[in-house]
């Protein structure tokens, strides 16, 4: 099954797992799972360390790098599908990044792993 993790769900597998509901956790650990990290997700933990919202294990290039290599995660662009499916979105959620993911999960029919319950609210699966 393909699963698209949410911001803080790929930075609690990193940094803090004991975070995790043991549903996220067998989703992650789940080989046969195919972990996708969406590349609005890199940018936003690269903005948020930049200005000092965020704090990582590791400066960020080292920490991404490995967290994406340790999780087997591939990335997956942003296109003109997704921006435009997100466009079209209701607006119960204001967050930008969270809206693309939404987007995403939408386009690719697969699930969001996340604890974000407003994300429901868009008739997205989600796994927490």
């Amino acid at each position: 099954m393909r699963v698209l993790l949410d911001t803080h769900t790929l930075i609690w597998a990193v940094d803090d797992p004991g975070r995790l509901p043991p549903a996220a956790v067998v989703t992650l650990q789940n080989p046969a799972n195919q972990l996708m990290v969406s590349a609005a997700t890199v940018w936003e933990v690269a903005i948020k360390t930049a200005i000092g919202k965020l704090s990582l294990s590791a400066p960020y290039r080292q920490w991404m790098t490995k967290a994406l290599t340790d999780l087997g995660a591939a990335i997956v662009p942003v296109d003109v599908e997704y921006a435009d499916r997100q466009a079209g979105l209701p607006f119960h959620h204001r967050d930008p990044f969270d809206r693309l993911l939404v987007a995403q999960a939408l386009v690719e029919s697969v699930p969001l792993v996340s604890g974000d319950a407003q994300f429901d609210l868009y008739g997205v699966m989600r796994i927490w």
